[in-house]
């Protein structure tokens, strides 16, 4: 069992030792699901007022819903379409304050308030992205993005 002391302290920090243990939980398991399963798990323990952390996979022109930590969840969004499917067809990080302000927001959770978005991808090809949700308005700045986007570069060629 794997047992981390992430500091946080400054959120470059927080990211920082997030990033460490990343990778360590999944530098030798080849397995994209198991891979996406602990970092969701990581970010959803270690990162504050979230609602929802998990993966949308890309699959078929669409994206799926991957392994998760919070209520149950769309399980397939058309590229272009809310959010998520504005981050892979862009495949720009999606930082959103305010959710009901978005045009064509998927609301899974009403209680959702801010999101961010992160695309994944690997060699030129999307695998999908990386959703976080929160029921704080406003919640993800800068630095959260810039953590995130760091996170999924270093999960990126462990999916697949």
């Amino acid at each position: 069992m794997y047992q981390f002391d992430i500091a946080n302290s400054s959120k470059a920090e927080l990211y920082r030792d997030l990033g460490a243990a990343l990778d360590a939980l999944t530098a030798d398991e080849p397995d994209a699901i198991a891979n996406m399963a602990n970092a969701a798990a990581l970010i959803w323990q270690y990162l504050p007022d979230l609602n929802w952390a998990g993966f949308y996979r890309a699959v078929d022109g669409e994206l799926v819903l991957g392994p998760f930590q919070g209520k149950a969840a769309c399980i397939r969004i058309a590229m272009g379409k809310g959010v998520c499917g504005t981050a892979a067809a862009t495949r720009t990080t999606q930082r959103v304050d305010d959710v009901h302000a978005f045009p064509g927001h998927i609301a899974c959770d009403a209680a959702s308030r801010s999101e961010l978005v992160v695309p994944i991808v690997s060699q030129d090809r999307l695998i999908g992205v990386l959703d976080l949700d929160s029921p704080v308005a406003a919640r993800f700045d800068a630095g959260d993005a810039a953590g995130c986007e760091a996170l999924m570069a270093l999960l990126a060629p462990r999916l697949g």
